[in-house]
């Protein structure tokens, strides 16, 4: 399918030389050392889910970086969300959080739970379906820090989360909530999963499932009444943990049921604050439906920016040191998103 017209005022992605294959943009974009000029992060947890019984609450770390008051609560403020096996140390999410800053922005590096070390702090495993995480995070820090204007960022699994936070808010969405932007959002998991699963992707899944498989051996030392070890053995696929462990220590029935309800796809029609999608046509995983299309161009709120390269959660561009342009399309893509709508 043809990609929809290029928005006005959004500068168009060139490839950096040597670099419009997907697969090069993929690892390149995820092992090239990035600089950090960040201020030492103030931690903070913040508790997603309750404690019930006898098992204990479930809290996420965030890592924040504010602007000196009496102004932070004026400043925009970006939350920052990373993908599948990533934290809030993984380089997009530094680099991104480092333009951020240096605009003038509040940043809340934001870890799903487990993540960045946080296994001890939940006694649930994390999955696509927890956009409620974000949205208590969300809350929590408007009501802490008073935050007027707010935006989520989210990359790959993190960008289902932030779009599906935002369509399950809907017109009910905090007034502070000013944008919301997924960089190669996983909406529809299922056709991802699968896709992710064909040979030419097997170095990205095998990498996934590994790291899946160590997080989850170590939950169930953690936490040894709650995971049986014995349920990571032989499996071969991503979908094949869904269905074995994710979709079991969840509440979903199987993968297909856990896909089609964790999907932000499903509720995209109903995101009701500007929304930006940034997704490359080579990206080696990351896939669209149809119907998900139709639905994302019949919403005046949301903006698709669909580019013929630029790899899974990438954009490398040429850099411009003369104007201090990294190279990092998307990253410079998001930022004017989220002033823009400050």
């Amino acid at each position: 399918m043809a990609s929809p017209p290029w928005p006005a005022g959004y500068p168009e992605f060139q490839t950096r030389r040597w670099l419009s294959n997907g697969h090069l943009q993929t690892i390149f974009g995820n092992f090239l050392p990035r600089p950090n000029h960040l201020p030492r992060p103030v931690a903070q947890l913040v508790e997603v889910s309750p404690a019930h019984g006898t098992q204990i609450s479930s809290q996420v770390l965030c890592e924040c970086h504010w602007q000196p008051l009496p102004e932070r609560p004026q400043r925009p403020t970006a939350i920052i969300v990373h993908g599948l096996e990533g934290s809030s140390r993984s380089q997009y999410v530094v680099g991104n959080a480092n333009k951020l800053w240096q605009a003038g922005c509040n940043v809340i590096r934001m870890n799903m739970r487990n993540c960045g070390g946080t296994e001890r702090l939940t006694p649930t495993l994390y999955h696509s379906g927890l956009s409620g995480d974000v949205g208590r995070v969300l809350r929590f820090f408007i009501e802490t820090q008073g935050l007027q204007s707010v935006s989520l960022i989210g990359y790959s699994m993190g960008g289902n989360l932030v779009l599906k936070l935002a369509g399950e808010l809907g017109a009910d969405a905090p007034p502070a909530l000013r944008s919301v932007i997924g960089v190669s959002p996983a909406v529809d998991l299922g056709v991802s999963a699968d896709a992710l699963h064909t040979w030419q992707n097997r170095i990205y899944e095998r990498r996934f499932l590994n790291a899946l498989l160590k997080r989850f051996r170590r939950k169930a030392m953690l936490f040894p009444r709650a995971f049986d070890p014995q349920r990571g053995t032989y499996i071969t696929s991503v979908r094949e943990f869904d269905d074995r462990i994710t979709a079991l220590y969840s509440g979903f029935r199987s993968a297909d049921d856990y896909y089609y309800r964790a999907a932000a796809a499903r509720v995209l029609d109903q995101i009701a604050v500007p929304a930006l999608l940034l997704h490359a046509c080579d990206d080696p995983f990351i896939r669209f439906t149809e119907e998900t299309r139709a639905v994302i161009a019949a919403n005046p709120h949301l903006t698709l920016l669909e580019t013929e390269h630029g790899g899974h959660c990438a954009f490398l561009a040429p850099p411009d040191p003369t104007n201090g342009n990294d190279g990092y399309w998307a990253e410079h893509t998001a930022m004017r998103f989220v002033l823009a709508h400050a």
